[in-house]
């Protein structure tokens, strides 16, 4: 394809489409770096993996990165955990926001840079993904209603921590029960002071077939709701009085099956890296 051609194309692919500004989409991707690889793996993610890997991706317009000190990591549970084992795994977080009705357009884009990346070297080997999920967004809910930001802002938002949060269903009924309940009762008698701000709520969307074969196919796509909850303070700070008791939540419809606080990142820099271990 010419220089020319390609260029006419882009043009087309934009004049078509939805290009609104909701989060339709997450790609949540909890991983761990092998031991004695952290400031390698820091590196790589923060020099060119995560632009070159995500960011610069059509439809996928923002994303953070986030941090579980050990400190950070002795706070999570539950101890026997169905996504992290053990459940201290995965001291790196990272999100992002895709464009609503743009996945599969994404997708399509994103199969083929991770494979030319491999192809050239590009990639970190020396790492573990232990909960990775493109997700669809299934709401929102905010702490002050209209006021603050939205959803939408949530990545750019300088908040200070974030919860990542994972609950089980027995089934897709219950799962739709038990997201109703969050939705409408659970959720906001929780954000009623606390200083978390919003809490969206995803469910995991299968891979593609031709994924990398090192991310292993997603788990609970039919009974599975993925939490963010979005903090104003240092989740350290809050812990006992607002969040330590998280893996109640939603008890009797579902099973909490992680809690796990985060900070977010410095990014450019190193810093967290030696209070990992």
């Amino acid at each position: 394809m010419s220089e020319g051609t390609r260029s006419e194309t882009y043009a087309e692919l934009a004049s078509v489409g939805p290009y609104g500004v909701r989060p339709g989409h997450a790609l949540i991707t909890m991983v761990e770096p092998h031991p004695g690889h952290e400031y390698a793996y820091n590196r790589w993610y923060e020099d060119d993996h995560y632009y070159a890997g995500a960011m610069a991706m059509p439809w996928m317009y923002a994303g953070r990165r986030w941090v579980a000190t050990r400190e950070l990591q002795d706070l999570r549970g539950p101890e026997k955990s169905a996504v992290a084992r053990p459940v201290t795994a995965g001291c790196y977080l990272s999100t992002y926001w895709i464009t609503e009705g743009r996945y599969d357009d994404h997708m399509k884009w994103t199969v083929g840079i991770n494979k030319r990346l491999n192809r050239d070297a590009r990639v970190h080997q020396e790492r573990t993904h232990v909960f990775t999920a493109f997700q669809d967004h299934e709401t929102t809910v905010y702490r002050d209603g209209a006021a603050g930001p939205r959803d939408f802002h949530a990545l750019d938002h300088p908040y200070a921590g974030l919860i990542l949060q994972v609950i089980d269903s027995e089934g897709p009924a219950e799962r739709a029960e038990l997201l109703e309940r969050l939705r409408t009762r659970d959720l906001p008698r929780r954000l009623t002071g606390s200083p978390a701000a919003m809490v969206t709520i995803f469910r995991p969307t299968p891979l593609p077939g031709d994924r990398m074969t090192y991310v292993k196919q997603v788990e609970g796509v039919d009974t599975r709701l993925t939490l963010l909850w979005f903090l104003e303070r240092d989740p350290r700070e809050c812990w006992t009085e607002h969040f330590a008791d998280l893996e109640t939540l939603g008890a009797g419809a579902g099973r909490v099956e992680l809690v796990a606080p985060f900070i977010p990142t410095v990014p450019g820099t190193d810093r967290y890296v030696d209070e990992l271990r």
